[in-house]
């Protein structure tokens, strides 16, 4: 397909507008996950305005799924650098971020100064169940993805057993991407970097929380459902919030627009009003800024080194396991009567059917 000659001769501060304009309003209307966020960015920038060729589009889509961090926030932070550069690359990311953070900031003030115990608790009868049927969803059709030969099933109950035994994510992520490589070739050098779980070394509180989050988003593989695994650890195991708050923050994560990790605003809100939003927002979004500027060389990397491909295909893999484990742990939250039940039954055909017909 020709470029689009109009687009093309524009200037670059018209194509950093360009980039506000675009994402900030797929911030605003970009409800469904990140699936549906590339499919609204494709439909906008291969389709309409010719910025990339459908196969420049896939292989971009294919190198954010090699790095740690949010697909669809990096798909707009990588869309962006290829329009105008490295701003391109900061509009394009800010524009998509900033208004899923204002929205979740009102969601979460009403939740913390307006509605009443008995209203969260009603609203969250029927959100939990909902959620659950999302992740639920998304664990299925990842399936071929966790386990596409023998090598990957042994990463996956590695990764169980890992989990059922209490291990810390990290650990078992790290676990998992060192048998990967064992399984696939001979450990010559790994060259990868685990990020160390930092916050437990610094007492004040907002820098505890840019560090927690800061970690999460160097690590987290597979997608916006994959947090769940860590704020469960990180979160609710260090005595920060309740299981049902962090169930209220991921529903309000899924159900608002823009990318799912602003249920790190969320929680940032509850632990620190607007400054520990501010700074969990910042923390876990933060690496993807530098991940999507080395989408490049990672696809090169992965493409060079066994080893190193082999590495992030047993944590890809390792993080949709430990998926299970939570959806577990969340269906015993979620199922408390035959009305979430029906919801949660309700949610998953919605959800099938919208499968069948795309």
């Amino acid at each position: 397909m020709p470029p689009n000659t109009q687009f093309d001769s524009a200037q670059p501060q018209h194509r950093l507008l360009e980039l506000v304009r675009l994402f900030g309003w797929l911030g605003v209307i970009g409800i469904g996950g990140p699936a549906a966020h590339i499919a609204m960015m494709r439909r906008r920038v291969v389709a309409d305005r010719s910025w990339v060729s459908e196969d420049e589009f896939a292989r971009m889509v294919g190198a954010c799924a090699l790095v740690p961090g949010p697909n669809s926030t990096e798909m707009a932070m990588a869309l962006g650098a290829r329009r105008a550069g490295w701003r391109g690359l900061v509009v394009g990311g800010l524009s998509f971020i900033v208004p899923a953070f204002v929205i979740v900031c009102a969601v979460v003030w009403m939740y913390e100064e307006v509605l009443s115990s008995s209203a969260i608790a009603n609203i969250r009868r029927w959100m939990v169940p909902v959620v659950v049927a999302i992740v639920l969803r998304a664990l299925w059709s990842l399936r071929t993805t966790a386990a596409r030969d023998r090598r990957d099933l042994i990463v996956v109950v590695l990764a169980l057993v890992g989990a059922v035994v209490g291990i810390p994510e990290l650990l078992v992520l790290l676990m998992v991407g060192i048998a990967s490589v064992l399984l696939r070739s001979a450990p010559r050098s790994l060259g990868v970097v685990m990020a160390l779980p930092m916050a437990a070394l610094v007492s004040p509180p907002l820098i505890k929380i840019f560090l927690v989050f800061l970690q999460i988003g160097s690590v987290i593989y597979g997608s916006g459902y994959v947090l769940l695994v860590f704020l469960e650890s990180e979160v609710v195991g260090r005595g920060w919030m309740s299981e049902q708050v962090l169930l209220d923050a991921i529903s309000v994560g899924q159900f608002t627009p823009g990318p799912v990790f602003t249920t790190a605003t969320f929680i940032g809100w509850h632990l620190s009003g607007f400054a520990g939003a501010a700074i969990a927002t910042l923390g876990i979004f933060a690496p993807s800024f530098i991940f999507a500027a080395l989408i490049g060389r990672v696809v090169v990397w992965s493409q060079q080194y066994r080893e190193f491909g082999a590495f992030l295909r047993g944590v890809s893999t390792g993080s949709i396991a430990l998926m299970a484990v939570v959806l577990w742990r969340l269906g015993s939250e979620a199922f408390v009567d035959w009305l979430a039940v029906v919801t949660f039954g309700v949610a998953l055909a919605v959800l099938l059917w919208r499968s069948i017909r795309r």
